[in-house]
């Protein structure tokens, strides 16, 4: 792919990225994502056949983004609580932001195609947030700051107690208390007793 068409590629998920935060997924056509990138359709079938092909990759590149801004925010020498801790503190602003998201196009998304995805983005950045997670649990009980018999299924309750948490954000609403609470009730199950 040429650097202008990578450029084009790139245009075109940001400005789609956009659509799908302001309508969801269920309510986008390949019409609205010509409309708003102010492209031919035939310019847009260049490049992607359908709304969920686009959608697809707007979910990949969302991850990678944020993983690479995880990864950057990490302080030198941060040991496993620290980062633990930083993880979640990025849920949290998540969880609180005011700012339109993908939550809702992504649950809408993946209810539509349940069946078809075999690809399950949601479901691989799951396990791969749980498999993040228990490893910081594994060294953190290596180290002694944290104390878990089981690292795997802690991690994977921390990531069901933060989906749980998405979930009503999206719903029913949030309240920054509520979510400190629940952060911390997870911390407190995993602190290593002096």
């Amino acid at each position: 792919m040429s650097d202008k068409s990578a450029q084009k590629k790139k245009y075109i998920l940001e400005t789609a990225r956009s659509v799908f935060m302001a309508k969801g997924f269920k309510n986008v056509t390949m019409k609205d994502i010509v409309e708003a990138c102010n492209i031919s359709r035939g310019g847009l079938y260049l490049y992607f056949s359908s709304t969920a092909e686009i959608f697809m990759e707007v979910l990949r590149l969302e991850q990678l983004e944020a993983d690479d801004v995880f990864e950057s925010s990490i302080p030198a020498g941060a040991g496993p609580a620290d980062i633990l801790a930083l993880f979640l503190k990025e849920q949290k602003k998540e969880l609180l932001s005011k700012k339109p998201g993908l939550t809702k196009a992504s649950y809408e998304f993946f209810f539509e195609n349940r069946e078809g995805n075999k690809n399950n983005i949601l479901k691989k950045q799951f396990d791969s947030a749980v498999l993040v997670i228990q490893k910081l649990i594994e060294a953190g009980v290596e180290n002694g700051e944290f104390y878990c018999l089981d690292a795997r299924r802690a991690a994977s309750n921390i990531m069901y107690v933060l989906e749980g948490l998405k979930i009503a954000s999206q719903t029913r609403g949030i309240s920054e208390a509520a979510v400190d609470r629940e952060i911390l009730y997870v911390m407190q199950g995993l602190i290593a007793e002096e």
